[in-house]
């Protein structure tokens, strides 16, 4: 079992920046790929950003040149640092641990998720 505490969210007018932080259990933290979702109200749950074990990353086009997830294993901690905010990225931001390839759905489970930190941005 795996437990996700996400931290940072507030509120920040346009072209302010916020750092979120996800602090995670377990022993092997430093083996999963973590991603950063957000919800906006009335929208579908949307990817942001993902980093694997190798540190490799990838971002969602709205997000790119902006936001920075980075993780550190020795604190198990994935980081979503966001640069240049738009009233656009208003949502509740989630951390989670990416699981399988679902071939089904053409996606990826997901098999743990923190509760949540709101980021609002004013314009």
């Amino acid at each position: 079992q795996v437990q996700l505490v996400e931290s940072g969210g507030g509120l920040v007018q346009a072209g302010g920046s916020l750092r979120l932080s996800c602090a995670a259990s377990g022993r092997t933290f430093s083996a999963y790929t973590m991603v950063w979702m957000r919800q906006a109200q009335g929208k579908e749950r949307a990817f942001v950003a993902n980093i694997n074990w190798t540190g490799s990353k990838t971002y969602a086009d709205s997000v790119k040149e902006r936001f920075t997830i980075s993780r550190d294993n020795a604190k198990n901690t994935v980081y979503l640092q966001m640069n240049n905010l738009k009233p656009e990225d208003t949502a509740v931001y989630y951390c989670a641990v990416q699981g399988s390839w679902n071939p089904r759905q053409g996606k990826y489970e997901y098999d743990y998720w923190g509760q949540g930190t709101q980021v609002t941005v004013s314009s």
